[in-house]
């Protein structure tokens, strides 16, 4: 890999305990990778005894106090460090020892390569956590699903993903390009299919490389925070702003036909889910202009702007 080096950055809120389960395997992958290889944790502003336990246990690994801006927290981060690529991690996902090189490797043969993503499996072993994420548009909402039907017969063949949310290694310069994760999805959600779009948009491409592995316990930090229904909810209220932010044409239209049909549904058989979904994000939507972003969206003509995001969508349909 020559002169390439890399940052393996570990996004931390209150998760003290996930940093005792998963660091290790962090550390222990970072220090027989090829390339030369330095780990840090970003502490998103945590209330609980993170730091404090890093620098009395793992003091060779540098923690970086930044507000709670979630995944947007790297977007900062990223712009001070000097490396070639960047793994960026969730604090509940383990690395095996020999992860991190496959990665590495992938991106740099592949000069339209924005990320790579690994083989991941849940803390059970067994589990498909992906990272081979395939989509669809069902009643005018966009999914992001790894566990599709035949995924069995796929997940350990090399592919293009259409995310990578828990763990991924990018170029640099690249992520930074785009402007990195987009703070309106905070606290979480689609920040990792925002990215891809756009990306995809651009040119670039997602690597899935089963060679390299790794484990997410999932909803690690997000069920206890937010609760199962929290979670849901956020789910829908980042897919409509997914939607809004970058989704045009026939397909937008759809999208909206379908609004009407499933606030109805919502607010009669639901108990209103996708009401308050939808008013959260007509809220966030209306403020965007004051969310703070550098995020960036490639100019393109209408016919070849559709052109692009029609082939997103069938190259990675399910």
């Amino acid at each position: 890999m020559g002169a390439h080096s890399c940052v393996v950055l570990v996004l931390n809120y209150n998760g003290r305990a996930l940093l005792e389960e998963c660091l290790p395997s962090i550390t222990a992958a970072a220090a027989i990778a090829t390339a030369p290889c330095r780990v840090v944790v970003i502490d998103n502003d945590s209330t609980d005894d993170s730091r404090a336990w890093l620098a009395a246990e793992w003091p060779e690994v540098e923690c970086l106090h930044e507000p709670n801006r979630g995944l947007a927290s790297f977007n900062h981060v990223l712009e001070c460090c000097q490396e070639t690529f960047a793994i960026l991690l969730n604090n509940d996902v383990k690395l095996a020892p020999d992860s991190i090189d496959p990665l590495l490797e992938d991106l740099a043969r592949h000069p339209d390569a924005l990320f790579a993503a690994p083989f991941c499996l849940g803390f059970d072993d067994a589990t498909y956590e992906g990272m081979r994420t395939r989509v669809r548009d069902r009643f005018g909402l966009i999914q992001g699903v790894c566990r599709v039907p035949g995924h069995e017969l796929h997940m350990h063949r090399p592919d293009l993903t259409a995310s990578a949310g828990p763990v991924l290694a990018v170029d640099r310069e690249k992520f930074l390009a785009l402007g990195g994760y987009d703070p309106i999805y905070f606290p979480g959600r689609l920040e990792d299919l925002d990215l891809s779009f756009r990306g995809w948009m651009h040119g670039w491409r997602g690597l899935y490389v089963p060679a390299s592995k790794a484990w997410h316990k999932g909803f690690g930090s997000f069920e206890p925070a937010f609760g199962k229904a929290g979670c849901d909810r956020l789910a829908l209220r980042n897919t409509l702003i997914f939607t809004w932010r970058n989704i045009r044409g026939r397909r937008l239209l759809r999208h909206c036909l379908w609004l009407g049909p499933r606030l109805v549904h919502s607010a009669v058989f639901r108990r209103g889910e996708f009401v308050g979904a939808f008013a959260e994000a007509v809220s966030l939507w209306a403020k965007r202009s004051a969310v703070s972003s550098t995020c960036k969206r490639i100019r393109l003509a209408s016919n070849d702007r559709r052109r692009r995001q029609e082939a997103f969508f069938r190259r990675f349909s399910w």
